[in-house]
């Protein structure tokens, strides 16, 4: 097995994705209603999808909800949650009852202060009921520090990023086993992952196969924030790589989400395929139409095929 991973991993970090698994945009029509769309994340049954909406320099930030209609994505709504407070990276638990999100909003509701990002969540009693008031996760998961993008697996255990200044490191990715209806306390992820750099936004496998996650400015990196991912054998990780040129751009890649059902990766690029050196000059309508293109350097959300990055 062994043997099998470090030859698997050298040929899809030399390799990447073949030239038929092409990033593709996704939603284009719903995501270019807003400046900035920054995460996606999908229910299990796949009848459901939030997103995070953003102004254009991101200090507005709500969470996004659409659903099924006749086998497609209906129009988008504000989650009943969300809309008045910095709210973001939403992640459903397995059975699709509780909805993890990261927000900046007060722990009472007689204060619009912010706080420090801390990580929430919200229930219901069945796939069709209304969400609740959000509850924050509390100790152990939060701290003083700043807690981001929430991933749990089947069994439980979560997954998060937090930016411990105490440690002198920037961003790094946790770990909390579940036990007993109990987090853990969490424990940051072994340097296979973790860095000096920037480590955040991780997706979990369900099973805890795999992780993808986001590092910023690495040596072998495209140009800023790359997409990385690292496989789990027994209980420790291989060293992350480069998820290869087709995923990752010159630009920003980030928020990674697997709907494992589809094989489809879906993540958020701020790729820029603007057209700056021209044969003739643009008139007006060919001005507009570059300049709002899908591409533009905006936080768009994109999917590709999943299929050659399993083990």
């Amino acid at each position: 097995m062994k043997f099998f991973l470090a030859f698997f991993l050298i040929i899809i970090s030399a390799i990447g994705f073949s030239q038929q698994h092409v990033v593709e945009p996704f939603l284009p029509n719903i995501v270019k209603q807003f400046p900035n769309v920054r995460d996606v994340t999908i229910s299990p049954n796949g009848d459901e999808l939030m997103l995070t909406a953003q102004s254009v320099n991101g200090n507005l930030s709500a969470i996004i909800h659409l659903k099924k209609e006749s086998n497609s994505w209906g129009n988008p709504q504000i989650a009943s949650f969300s809309g008045k407070y910095f709210d973001l990276e939403p992640c459903f638990s397995p059975d699709g009852l509780k909805l993890y999100f990261v927000s900046t909003r007060s722990l009472t509701s007689d204060s619009n202060k912010p706080k420090d990002f801390d990580i929430w969540y919200v229930e219901r009693q069945s796939l069709n009921a209304n969400w609740s008031e959000p509850k924050n996760m509390g100790s152990p998961i939060n701290t003083e520090h700043g807690e981001f993008y929430p991933s749990i697996a089947l069994n439980g255990n979560f997954y998060f990023t937090r930016d411990d200044t105490n440690i002198k490191r920037k961003d790094d990715i946790y770990f909390s086993k579940y036990n007993n209806g109990q987090y853990a306390e969490p424990k940051a992820l072994s340097a296979s992952i973790n860095s000096e750099g920037y480590e955040y936004n991780a997706f979990i496998a369900p099973d805890e196969s795999y992780l993808i996650f986001g590092s910023y400015n690495r040596t072998d990196s495209y140009g800023s924030g790359d997409l990385y991912i690292s496989y789990k054998t027994k209980t420790l990780w291989s060293k992350a790589i480069n998820m290869g040129d087709i995923i990752n751009s010159s630009k920003m890649d980030y928020c990674p989400f697997v709907d494992t059902k589809t094989n489809t990766l879906y993540f958020t690029s701020k790729r820029d395929n603007t057209k700056i050196l021209l044969d003739d000059p643009l008139n007006i309508e060919e001005l507009i139409a570059e300049l709002n293109r899908y591409n533009n350097g905006s936080s768009r959300l994109y999917r590709i095929s999943f299929e050659k990055f399993k083990l």
